[in-house]
């Protein structure tokens, strides 16, 4: 159960950044020290690159560890585990700073309608389900479908603070709008296959 003492998600991002002084700060520096509360921190730390310049394809790469957080979640593991490849990527520094100044009015706003509710809906059995969510968010992230990254990485964000703060209202909206999301993509991806169909007969 998350306790009211316990560091809010922009404390959690300013004590990685106080205790990493280096140029790259790695996703295993970041989490560490979480305990339970990895799972969420890693998720949402794992929507930073949806908000800041990065080279193209990020997106395959965020959206494959994500499928691979989200398993372990489904199998029931107690911490995520990473790859060591994975475990020692580097952030630079500067960009996880102007990340966190971009987006701590959004975390803030976030954090201010988020707190412990329907808490039994973020553990076991339930944290099952959010395994199968979160690898379905990671397969669509993963498709190369323009112009997406922004609104599944606030999904992703969600889902992540919803993890944190232990808030199973806000972990069922994100559920709801990744299954529409889904829903929405196999729409226009049947519409195009028509299309392409039409002309090609």
């Amino acid at each position: 159960m998350t306790r009211p003492h316990d560091p809010r998600t922009t404390e959690l991002f300013q004590q990685a950044l106080e205790q990493n002084t280096g140029e790259t700060i790695s996703l295993e520096q970041f989490i560490a020290p979480l305990e339970t509360r990895a799972y969420g921190f890693l998720v949402v730390l794992l929507s930073l690159p949806n908000f800041i310049p990065i080279p193209m394809g990020v997106g395959g790469i965020c959206g494959t560890l994500l499928v691979l957080i989200g398993a372990q979640m489904l199998w029931g593991m107690p911490r995520p585990w990473l790859p060591q490849f994975a475990r020692q990527h580097g952030f630079p520094r500067r960009s996880v700073e102007t990340f966190v100044a971009h987006m701590a009015p959004m975390f803030n706003r976030l954090e201010r309608v988020c707190r412990p509710r329907l808490e039994q809906i973020t553990r076991k059995p339930w944290s099952h389900f959010s395994g199968l969510v979160l690898i379905l968010l990671g397969i669509l992230l993963a498709l190369p479908i323009p112009f997406t990254n922004y609104p599944f990485g606030l999904l992703i964000m969600g889902f992540g603070v919803a993890l944190i703060e232990r808030d199973g209202g806000l972990l069922s909206l994100t559920w709801g709008a990744t299954i529409a999301s889904a829903a929405m993509v196999g729409s226009l991806s049947r519409a195009m296959v028509a299309l392409v169909q039409h002309f090609i007969g």
